[in-house]
């Protein structure tokens, strides 16, 4: 991989399974929120006005088969996105696929058109809040201060509703993503309540008169139209007008309906925060287009069935007029209630897209590192407080809804790439391993470019121009920042780990050992010279027994029992007399530190090096019962169990070994604390079978 501008994220560090540390965020979607955010997205004001406007300027009732085909665009562009989110689930979307697929400058290229696609969209989709907010207001007769008259519902300049939205929508996603996929829920159910009500009652004024001519007969534009791209190429060729209705109208109505579709694109941008996101954000991509291509066709059949397009008046909220028409208009406040609950949560989803956008770039480094830190809760947080400052600057500054057209453009860029990507990975790395293939993937990906290039050509010479000064700004601002800062960069140069070789010892000749004192080619180096032999065992330590030994405080031992000043060091403390006037004088009485553990007081007294084998007081009875030990057997270490116990698990009294008769284990005689063990005694002190006791071993 060469390190230029033209170097490609490897899928293994995009998706962490190298490097790690790449899925930093908080996991909290499912299919279930998927789908509603995608819905929260697609489905807003748009589907109360757009197929209104489209009807009585461009297409007629055809509209609907605008609908069907800009539906099937985007459903062919989607199935890529699936593909391409099932083998890298990360938040960059359609910048990280091109990361990953054809380069670092191809992908800020991506990026740069995502971040004006969505940072547009919600300054745009915030100045028409403030207008439906007004007009709500207005509806329900509520009063408008007179101070707030020329601040609110304003189509630019200073707006205090469009301000307002913007900053608490970015607190509250500031805050974390339960909270505003929470309140997305609330919205959305409510949204979706207000759309089947509006076709419900729709259909009930539905006159199928109204639907004809289904396709007006084409006429020549108004004067006052914008020309596209391709009204230009044709009028170059064929030295004719662009037209109006027809199948012309059919076919220029469809960009700007794909323009109501857009939101399906990020749901890809939520996989880093997705439960088993290779798997469902395909599932949630896909039905939630499907369920908006749906609710699109439902209100645009209902309308269009109500009211001739020939009588809509285009620069009027279309559904609100169609329902006054027919002597329903008392519906159009509920049109205002889901026009803004509907702008409300497009401005949400759009900002948390934006969000993890600018946070996989800065990632990456492109942009600035401090962009992409995560606050306490797992949430990108500097870069929602960036996304949020620059969509109230523009949407306070710029007369932004002059240039909603450029959102269609930066989405279509990016969807000419996603779908160049799967050709590309297909054929690079076809053993990745898919949850999600696309079917026909060849086929389907060259249809989706072709549409999407045609769908572009359709946009006004104005938008182009427009794109092309924000693309050239960005290649500027790449080129002097993210080449430089870019972390692949920074990896591809860092030198490979030097390999550490050890010397290894020459040998010394036979019969001359090398000792530290030696001379030699190595005795130069004393870490390389032979450590000095250790010193011979002493086996004055193997012959004599373990109690005459004297103790010897070890690293790991605990501290010894300090007497307290004028006390006897071996005087039986006042817990040991209660002990033995409980069990018996001689009950647990132990002259090493290892008996005191085992009984457990923890004092820890050094055993009396003045003692002897003949000294020691002999074990006594104890008390009887099943679990009566009398205490430790000072002949073999154990303790004394009952021989006249019976039961299925009984043993005879003379094995030396196994489960004894009272449910006790037998313990040989070299146990650790026998007297005169094997490992303390000489070859010709071993013992032999017969010395084993027969009861010997431990109670349980």
């Amino acid at each position: 991989m060469s390190n230029n501008m033209f170097r490609r994220l490897p899928v293994e560090r995009a998706t962490g399974e190298v490097h790690g540390g790449r899925h930093r965020l908080r996991v909290v979607y499912r299919t279930r929120d998927l789908i509603v955010l995608g819905l929260g997205v697609m489905v807003g004001s748009g589907i109360f006005k757009i197929s209104g406007q489209l009807a009585a300027q461009t297409a007629g009732p055809a509209v609907i088969v605008s609908f069907v085909v800009a539906g099937i665009v985007c459903l062919l562009a989607a199935l890529s996105y699936a593909e391409l989110s099932s083998i890298i689930p990360v938040a960059g979307s359609a910048y990280s696929f091109s990361y990953v697929a054809f380069g670092e400058v191809w992908a800020w290229v991506v990026g740069w058109s995502l971040i004006l696609e969505l940072l547009l969209a919600a300054s745009v989709l915030a100045r028409a809040w403030s207008l439906f907010a007004t007009q709500m207001l207005h509806d329900f007769s509520v009063p408008i201060p007179g101070a707030l008259g020329g601040v609110i519902g304003q189509e630019k300049g200073f707006d205090v509703f469009a301000l307002g939205i913007l900053v608490l929508i970015v607190a509250m996603l500031a805050i974390g993503s339960r909270m505003s996929i929470r309140t997305l829920w609330f919205m959305v159910l409510a949204k979706l309540i207000v759309i089947v009500l509006l076709i419900a009652t729709g259909l009930k004024f539905f006159a199928p008169h109204n639907l004809t001519p289904f396709v007006p007969p084409a006429k020549a534009a108004p004067d006052d139209s914008a020309q596209t791209v391709l009204d230009a190429l044709t009028g170059a060729i064929t030295g004719g007008s662009p037209h109006v209705f027809g199948i012309w109208g059919i076919l220029a109505a469809t960009p700007a309906i794909v323009f109501a579709y857009i939101g399906f694109d990020l749901i890809a941008t939520a996989a880093e925060e997705t439960d088993d996101a290779p798997h469902r954000v395909p599932r949630g991509m896909i039905a939630s287009l499907c369920i908006a291509v749906v609710l699109y066709l439902g209100v645009a059949v209902a309308m269009l069935g109500m009211v001739s397009y020939s009588r809509l008046d285009p620069n009027k909220p279309a559904l609100s007029n169609a329902f006054g028409m027919v002597g329903a208009s008392s519906m159009g406040k509920i049109v205002d209630v889901g026009a803004v609950l509907g702008l409300t949560t497009v401005i949400l989803v759009v900002l948390i897209s934006l969000t993890r956008v600018l946070f996989s770039m800065s990632r990456d480094g492109l942009l600035p590192r401090s962009i992409s830190a995560v606050g306490k809760y797992r949430v990108p947080s500097r870069a929602t407080l960036v996304a949020g400052a620059a969509a109230v600057l523009m949407s306070q500054t710029i007369n932004v809804l002059t240039l909603e057209h450029m959102v269609v453009i930066g989405t279509m860029f990016a969807f000419l790439f996603v779908s160049a990507s799967v050709l590309r990975m297909r054929r690079d790395r076809p053993d990745l391993h898919r949850p999600f293939r696309v079917p026909a993937a060849r086929l389907t990906a060259i249809v989706t470019i072709v549409l999407v290039a045609w769908l572009m050509l359709n946009l006004e010479l104005r938008t182009w121009a427009y794109f092309g000064i924000w693309m050239a700004g960005g290649m500027l601002l790449y080129l002097v920042y993210g080449r430089r800062r870019s972390q692949l960069k920074l990896l591809l140069e860092q030198p490979p780990p030097a390999r550490i070789s050890v010397p290894y010892p020459v040998p010394a000749p036979t019969g001359a050992p090398m000792t530290p004192g030696a001379t030699g080619p190595m005795s130069s180096n004393p870490r390389m010279a032979a450590p000095a032999p250790p010193p011979p065992p002493n086996r004055a330590s193997f012959e004599t027994p373990y109690y005459e030994q004297p103790y010897e405080r070890r690293p790991y031992d605990r501290p010894a029992y300090q007497t307290p000043p004028g006390h006897d060091p071996f005087e039986v403390p006042p817990q040991r007399q209660a002990y033995q006037e409980t069990y018996g004088s001689q009950a647990g009485r132990g002259y090493y530190q290892d008996d005191e553990d085992v009984i457990g007081l923890g004092y820890g007294r050094p055993s009396d090096p003045r003692a002897s084998a003949d000294d020691r007081p002999p074990a006594a009875p104890g008390p009887s019962g099943r679990y009566a030990t009398g205490g430790r057997n000072q002949q073999t270490g154990g303790y004394q169990t009952p021989p006249q116990a019976t039961g299925p698990y009984a043993a005879p009294h003379d094995s030396p070994s196994g489960r004894h008769a009272s449910g006790g284990y037998n313990v040989p005689q070299d146990d650790r604390y026998s007297q005169g063990s094997s490992r303390h005694r000489s070859a010709d002190q071993q013992p032999d079978e017969d010395d084993y006791p027969p009861n010997a071993g431990r109670h349980h």
